[in-house]
């Protein structure tokens, strides 16, 4: 496993996302099975592993900080702040901040946050004020670096002027390529920001493990609600997976493999953060790192998607809504 530098920090060139295990994709894993694979990405090299106060909430948290601790000085830890968890909506105030990220600390077992973002631009609260905040936290040597997600590249900018942001962390993948259009890339590139796509397997349809009979359960998979995943839409999006296939099929390496692999040659300051549960899916994602794409392979993997619509919005209204910028440039 290779590394790569988000801003000043240095981690694995693939990320671990632990957010499924806890939540959101379904009923939760055994505690003991997401102990085992978070366990197991750090055995292969993975040394970057993201959570969030919200995934559960805080029991995401309790699971990172229970896997990590055994090697804590040798990962790197983001987590996030930003929700009202107990009364809803948004909240970056700085005192609200100041006090969530000792709870955070706890859930972790660890005196210092490596990564700290924004999980969400809150448009109550100047930027230029939860920079501050957090900068006020380095100072203090809870949090290491600055992160924001799914920030604007105005905002992004306006932050990195108060204290240099370390990484941005919005959806990017394949299939979806908004950071490319509305700046977000490209203010990465001047800033000499590190870019961390969330869902880089399009929130598992880039495995090429659904089909137009795929359900989720609205009770426990917000997927359900999501548009881009809806029976219809996804019919609409199988020629994205054929054509992932079969590029894959060539390299002898799977969709998901490959889609990770795309993403790494997209940017050498990119680093995705695939999620999983299960020791299986972990090792295909990770044979990512194995995969030579030449610029013939990229050229016919951009050439047919330029020709191919990707159908419905890629979150519900609600979750968009929260999303800085919206509804401009963001579909």
């Amino acid at each position: 496993m290779k590394s790569r530098k988000l801003g000043a920090l240095s981690v694995s060139e693939i990320g671990a996302g632990a957010m499924s295990i806890s939540a959101n994709y379904g009923p939760p894993a055994p505690r003991d099975q997401g102990i085992a694979v978070l366990r197991a990405a750090h055995e292969r090299g993975v040394t970057f592993f993201d959570t969030a106060e919200v995934y559960g909430p805080y029991v995401n948290e309790e699971l990172v900080g229970e896997a990590l601790a055994p090697f804590r000085d040798d990962v790197v830890i983001a987590t996030k702040f930003g929700f009202n968890i107990k009364n809803g909506g948004l909240n970056s105030r700085p005192e609200h901040i100041r006090a969530v990220v000792e709870e955070s600390l706890k859930r972790l077992r660890t005196d210092r946050i490596d990564l700290y973002y924004q999980h969400r631009v809150d448009p109550a609260v100047p930027i230029e004020d939860v920079a501050g905040a957090v900068k006020e936290l380095v100072g203090q040597g809870k949090v290491l670096h600055f992160g924001l997600s799914e920030a604007s590249a105005a905002h992004i900018r306006r932050a990195h002027a108060v204290h240099p942001v370390a990484a941005v962390q919005s959806e990017y993948a394949f299939w979806f390529r908004g950071p490319e259009g509305n700046g977000v890339l490209k203010a990465c590139e001047e800033l000499g920001i590190g870019f961390v796509p969330w869902s880089p397997v399009g929130q598992g349809f880039l495995t090429g493990k659904m089909d137009a009979s795929t359900r989720f359960n609205p009770d426990n998979d917000f997927r359900a609600n999501f548009p881009r995943l809806s029976p219809d839409s996804i019919a609409k999006n199988l020629p994205v997976i054929r054509l992932l296939e079969r590029v894959a099929a060539r390299k002898a390496t799977t969709p998901a493999a490959l889609s990770l692999a795309w993403l790494l040659a997209q940017k050498p300051f990119i680093v995705p953060i695939p999620g999983t549960r299960r020791e299986d899916h972990l090792l295909e994602n990770l044979g990512a790192i194995n995969v030579s794409l030449t610029g013939e392979d990229l050229q016919e993997l951009e050439s047919e998607y330029a020709l191919m619509t990707v159908h419905g919005l890629r979150m519900d209204e609600p979750n968009m809504r929260a999303i800085d910028g919206w509804p401009v440039s963001t579909i």
